[in-house]
């Protein structure tokens, strides 16, 4: 059994910073790409980024120049460092497996629980 846990959720201001961070635990993981989608309420799923075993990433536009994944090949933990946060950034993040990075997800590997970013005043 796979799992993902996600961590670093929190509130933040506008223009303010965070990172998250996924261990994956459990049986062996495979995967294509691993990363980041978030669901804002009301709003579908949105591919935030993703890094692959070869250590090529992708972004979504709304989070490039902003937002940077990276991943601990010792520990597997992957990392997304969020910065110059906007209100349009809140969402429950979650941390998958083999999804499209972008506005439109049609389909995800293994994901986690989730965890709440609030950017707001």
């Amino acid at each position: 059994q796979v799992q993902l846990v996600e961590s670093g959720g929190g509130w933040v201001q506008p223009g303010g910073s965070l990172r998250l961070s996924c261990v994956p635990s459990g049986s062996t993981l495979n995967y294509y790409c691993i990363g980041w989608f978030r669901q804002a309420p009301g709003k579908e799923r949105e591919g935030v980024s993703c890094i692959t075993k070869d250590g090529t990433t992708y972004y979504a536009d709304s989070v490039t120049d902003r937002f940077t994944i990276s991943r601990d090949d010792a520990t597997n933990t992957v990392y997304l460092q969020m910065n110059s946060l906007g209100p349009e950034d809140t969402a429950v993040y979650y941390c998958g497996t083999d999804f499209s990075v972008g506005p439109v997800i049609t389909s995800v590997g293994y994901w986690g629980q989730g965890t709440q970013v609030t950017v707001s005043f």
